[in-house]
C-alpha cells in the first residue's frame, strides 16, 4: 500500500470554532485510508495566530508563542482524531518517532507541530521523508502556489507545475515568526528538494478536493516535482 504524508492547514479545518470543516474531513480521510497509509499532520490556523497575539502583546517572547501555537495544533489534531473513530490510533504523535510506532496499528495517524520555530508543513516535510512517503500534499486556503498572493494581487497565475529549485526561489523571502502563514516556509522546501518527494498543493477549502485527486487523478493545483521523481495521479 502506497503511503502519504498530508499537511492539513487549521485556516482551512478550524478558520474558527463556529465554522470548522473537521466532519467533512473524516470522511475524506476515511476514504482516502482504504487505499493509502495516511499520516496527517494538523495546523493551528486562525485560533492558534489568535492565542499567539494575545501572548505577544503580553510581552512573551517568540519561543514561548511558538510553544502556544504548537499545544492549539494538537488541540485541532485531537479534534480530528475524536471524529475519525475507529479509522485513527486514538492519540495525538507528538513526534515522528510517535507517528511510526503509531503506523504499525495499520490506522490514519494524526499529529500537530512538534519543535518552535518549525511550522506544520516542515514537519509534514521530515514525516514524509522519515516514512518515505509518495506523495506530501500540503492543503492550504488558496488553490495552489501564485506568482504573487492572489488575495491581494489580482493578477497572480497560478503555477500547474514547479521543481523544487523553483519554489525555493518562491518563498526565499519568506519571514518565520510564531503563527507564520506562508504557502510553505523555506525548511520544509529543503527537505522537498533533498529528498525528491513529490508535493502536491491542493485547495483546502474543499474536502473532497483530497479523494478526487488521490482516487480520481481530478484535480486543480499546483505539482511540485523534479524529473527524479515526477507525480502522476492517480498513484
Amino acid at each position: 500500500m502506497k503511503s502519504l504524508v498530508i499537511s492539513l492547514g487549521g485556516s482551512v479545518l478550524v478558520p474558527n470554532l463556529s465554522g470548522h470543516r473537521i466532519a467533512e474531513y473524516a470522511a475524506a480521510l476515511r476514504q482516502v485510508s482504504e487505499k493509502f497509509r495516511v499520516f496527517v499532520v494538523v495546523g493551528g490556523g486562525g485560533e492558534a495566530r489568535r492565542y499567539i497575539e494575545v501572548a505577544r502583546s503580553l510581552g512573551v517572547d517568540e519561543g514561548t508563542c511558538d510553544e502556544i501555537g504548537i499545544r492549539v495544533t494538537r488541540l485541532n489534531a485531537a479534534l480530528l482524531i475524536a471524529a475519525l473513530g475507529d479509522s485513527v490510533y486514538p492519540r495525538v504523535a507528538e513526534d515522528q518517532e510517535k507517528a511510526l510506532e503509531y503506523a504499525v496499528s495499520g490506522r490514519i495517524v494524526v499529529m500537530g507541530g512538534v519543535t518552535p520555530a518549525q511550522t506544520t508543513d516542515a514537519v509534514s516535510a521530515v514525516l514524509a521523508e522519515r516514512t518515505g512517503a509518495d506523495i506530501l500534499i500540503n492543503l492550504t486556503s488558496v488553490d495552489g502556489i501564485y506568482s504573487a498572493d492572489p488575495k491581494t494581487d489580482p493578477s497572480a497565475t497560478r503555477y500547474a507545475h514547479l521543481t523544487p529549485d523553483r519554489l525555493a526561489e518562491i518563498v526565499s523571502g519568506s519571514r518565520l515568526n510564531a503563527g507564520s502563514n506562508t504557502v510553505m516556509d523555506a525548511i520544509a522546501v529543503k527537505i522537498i528538494q533533498r529528498s525528491s518527494i513529490p508535493l502536491l498543493v491542493l485547495d483546502g477549502r474543499k474536502p473532497e478536493n483530497l479523494p478526487d485527486a488521490l482516487i480520481l487523478g481530478r484535480f486543480s493545483g499546483t505539482v511540485v516535482s523534479s524529473g527524479v521523481n515526477t507525480l502522476v495521479l492517480p498513484l
